[in-house]
């Protein structure tokens, strides 16, 4: 019922969207006289800050047509090397370009699609051969294609980095790829390492980078943490799983919806959000229209949003925040035990940001010390000051202060 409440509203408000829309259109022609005085540039505004919030969105395109090889501007295009029930991997090649380190950048399964990394994949896209697992709206996925949990995810982590190895030996390259893993993955892909670490698998990650990640949540617990562990397990199966309503492929699948994600996250941080669109309306306002449209980017990726499995989320929720596992030596991986000392040969770079909400201050850290028979000389920890969750991999400090740090630890160790 859940979740054919939130259809009909988002039917109801898609209606009000293109209205709201199409009259700050009207108002806002030039040959409209109201256009020029009275209050219709501030009803304008308003309608189209409604119209923008309201609007339903769909998967957005990462967009990089180009980047910049040793001076040179390049065409970029996407291909798809593999597809898999929940997910595919993309690669983004350059054009007339080949050579770099190949680096897996593992996008976060947790209500957002990979295109929140587009900013990551743009600034490593000059020096590396990028590839991104670009994970599936669960909603899409028929009954047919089976489950998808938490085991699935190394599983799937592990074929990829297989792929993309493989390929690499075909160039007559490396056969260890570089992982870039980005908060939620950092748990998943810390096991898999471990796993192909332990079976001295031909493709194991050369470097293992993991930024802003819950690899020991009892570190610095944050309000995302809290909320995972005050309330029983249970009490998440009763009250935010929901089943795909008959309108989509995945119908009777059951899942946490994306919706839910967005609102706990909108919740979390409510007065920013308010702030931000009251900006926005000034910008529009003032006729700042470049002002408004950073706001209106960030938010059309930002409530861009897809459902996880039910299996997925709640395996997560139990073995990464309610029974910390993984730092205990307690985690498994469909029956096998997983175990960080096994990581003898990764060089392992831990990111932080000082003012992450999301992740705290010795999460990811804890990453390091795990790794108990890894060398120090292969391990390295940074903390980007002033830095928010989302600042660790988008924005002007990922591109000019944390980038650089992760660039450089990949030269540093390539094959």
């Amino acid at each position: 019922m859940l979740y054919d409440a939130y259809e009909m509203q988002r039917s109801m408000l898609a209606g009000a969207s293109a209205f709201a829309n199409f009259s700050a259109g009207l108002l806002n022609n030039p040959a409209n006289p109201f256009a020029y005085f009275g209050g219709g540039p501030v009803l304008a505004s308003a309608l189209e800050v409604f119209g923008h919030a309201a609007a339903p969105r769909g998967k957005p395109e990462f967009e990089l047509a180009r980047t910049t090889v040793d001076g040179r501007s390049v065409a970029v295009h996407e291909e798809i090397v593999l597809r898999k029930p929940f997910g595919q991997l993309k690669h983004f090649v350059r054009d007339g370009v080949t050579g770099g380190p190949k680096l897996l950048i593992v996008a976060p399964m947790s209500g957002h699609y990979a295109t929140l990394l587009r900013g990551t994949v743009e600034r490593m896209l000059p020096s590396h051969d990028v590839y991104i697992t670009d994970w599936r709206d669960a909603k899409l996925a028929p009954l047919s294609d089976g489950g998808f949990d938490l085991d699935d995810y190394v599983d799937y982590v592990v074929e990829f980095l297989a792929h993309i190895g493989a390929a690499s030996v075909a160039e007559g390259g490396d056969a260890r790829p570089h992982l870039l893993a980005v908060c939620q993955p950092s748990v998943p892909c810390y096991a898999a390492a471990a796993l192909m670490s332990a079976d001295r698998h031909p493709n194991r990650p050369r470097t293992m980078t993991l930024m802003g990640g819950p690899i020991d949540t009892r570190e610095a617990p944050t309000a995302v943490n809290t909320l995972a562990t005050e309330r029983p397990h249970a009490w998440f199966e009763q009250n935010v799983i929901a089943t795909v309503p008959m309108l989509y492929p995945g119908a009777g699948r059951r899942v946490y919806p994306g919706f839910l994600q967005l609102a706990g996250f909108m919740t979390m941080n409510l007065g920013s959000h308010m702030m931000s669109h009251w900006e926005m309306f000034k910008h529009l306002v003032q006729g700042d229209d470049e002002g408004a449209e950073s706001t209106m980017a960030f938010y059309d990726e930002y409530r861009s949003v897809c459902d996880m499995t039910a299996e997925f989320y709640l395996q997560t929720i139990d073995v990464v925040f309610q029974r910390h596992a993984l730092p205990k030596g307690e985690m498994t991986h469909r029956g096998r035990a997983v175990d960080p000392a096994a990581i003898t040969d990764i060089a392992l770079l831990a990111i932080e940001g000082e003012r992450d909400d999301i992740s705290g201050l010795g999460q990811t850290k804890a990453a390091l010390t795990l790794a108990t028979r890894l060398p120090a000389k292969e391990k390295k920890y940074h903390m980007a000051p002033g830095v928010g969750h989302y600042g660790i991999f988008n924005g002007s400090k990922w591109r000019d202060r944390i980038a650089p740090v992760v660039e450089t630890w990949i030269a540093a160790h390539a094959g």
